[in-house]
């Protein structure tokens, strides 16, 4: 599960997992003592308990924490801090497409950010043809569906409630670009295809979850065989 509360990255762990104490910035017990100020870099929590997520979550609510890059939680029981989690927001369901075409991936610049086309799935919408819809609707394109992605899910405020999102992503090809154009109403001023190396730039100006996705798509390309490519 991608996690990402105020587009900080939680990563969720069982106790019994292996980890690397050199790539940790601060290693905490749920137990010990600690402000906001202490929480930068990389931070790891060891022995978490649905009690301390809650302090935490609080926390991650007044306060911006800008100088965490990450926080791994380690839980004797990963899938019941899981479910603790999800209870304490409103549950919201999209999806979205990386589109790609002759080695090029397509971003959309919306609201100050670069992003991928996403958006709402409708109800009881199947995830898959919903991020179709939303793709060919907010970038006036065809496109066909090929592999999924990692999902993600991210917090966010709406109408006073906290909200998170799933968002299902999938890797999608384009077969007619002739008529693209953002869509205006979506607040997309820009929709444009991107090498890798400009995609990953581009990347500086968005959102974590949506790096996460990239760089995901980019590295499974980079080590595939020549002729899968």
């Amino acid at each position: 599960m991608n996690v990402f509360i105020n587009d900080i990255p939680i990563i969720i762990k069982k106790t019994s997992e292996k980890v690397y104490k050199h790539r940790y910035d601060l290693i905490l017990a749920a137990e010990d003592e600690f402000t906001s100020k202490d929480l930068v870099g990389d931070v790891l929590v060891r022995d978490v308990t649905p009690g301390f997520l809650d302090r935490l979550l609080r926390l991650m609510e007044v306060k911006k924490l800008k100088k965490l890059t990450s926080l791994t939680l380690m839980a004797r029981k990963k899938k019941a801090l899981i479910l603790h989690l999800k209870d304490q927001f409103r549950i919201a369901k999209a999806a979205g497409g990386l589109v790609v075409k002759d080695g090029m991936v397509l971003m959309i610049y919306r609201l100050g950010k670069w992003d991928l086309p996403k958006g709402k799935l409708k109800k009881e919408e199947d995830p898959a043809q919903g991020a179709l819809r939303e793709v060919e609707e907010e970038c006036s394109i065809k496109v066909s569906l090929a592999e999924e992605l990692p999902s993600t899910w991210h917090s966010y405020a709406y109408n006073g409630n906290k909200m998170l999102k799933k968002t299902n992503w999938y890797v999608m090809q384009c077969l007619d670009d002739s008529m693209m154009k953002p869509q205006a109403e979506e607040y997309i001023e820009e929709a444009r295809w991107m090498q890798p190396q400009e995609a990953l730039k581009a990347l500086e100006e968005s959102y974590a979850s949506i790096a996460l996705v990239v760089r995901h798509y980019l590295s499974e390309m980079a080590g595939a065989p020549a002729e899968a490519k």
